[in-house]
């Protein structure tokens, strides 16, 4: 990947394919554009329609394990760049990725949030270059709608 490639391009290069965007599980939008910012909905890590696992995240059994959440986590910044592109009609269109936020529903000892969300954070990074380096929340909670373990926010900002 060269530094000139668009999003676009570099989705093909890496064989990625982005999902049809999530339907709502309640009473918003996917994403909505303010200006020349795009701000989605917390997206979950929905594959095919269906959560591919449920529960709290952490290192004990019967828990999904951290790096399970991280590909849990790039599969919710799949699903937040697939409601950006419903908005803008191609990732080309975006200047920036501004703010991540991600969520993770933790076991009480859990404290590795960070290293979950990063399967978001690297992703942008493999599509944008240095336009997808971002400011980042990674929380821990106590449960995530349909007992999701983790969920992912996106701010983007569009080129003028």
């Amino acid at each position: 990947m060269t530094a000139a490639t668009s999003p676009e391009a570099r989705l093909a290069e890496l064989g990625i394919t982005l999902p049809d965007v999530a339907a709502p599980v309640a009473a918003y939008q996917p994403a909505v554009r303010s200006g020349s910012y795009v701000y989605t909905a917390g997206q979950l890590p929905f594959s095919g329609g269906a959560l591919p696992t449920t529960g709290k995240v952490g290192e004990r059994d019967g828990l999904v394990p951290p790096d399970v959440a991280q590909d849990l986590a790039r599969t919710c910044a799949l699903n937040a760049l697939a409601a950006v592109r419903s908005l803008t009609g191609s990732l080309d269109a975006v200047a920036r990725v501004v703010k991540v936020v991600g969520f993770v529903a933790s076991d009480p000892s859990f404290t590795g949030q960070p290293g979950v969300v990063n399967g978001a954070s690297t992703l942008l990074g493999e599509v944008f270059g240095d336009a997808g380096v971002h400011a980042r929340s990674a929380v821990g909670v106590a449960v995530l709608p349909l007992d999701a373990p983790v969920e992912v926010e996106l701010i983007v900002e569009l080129a003028p």
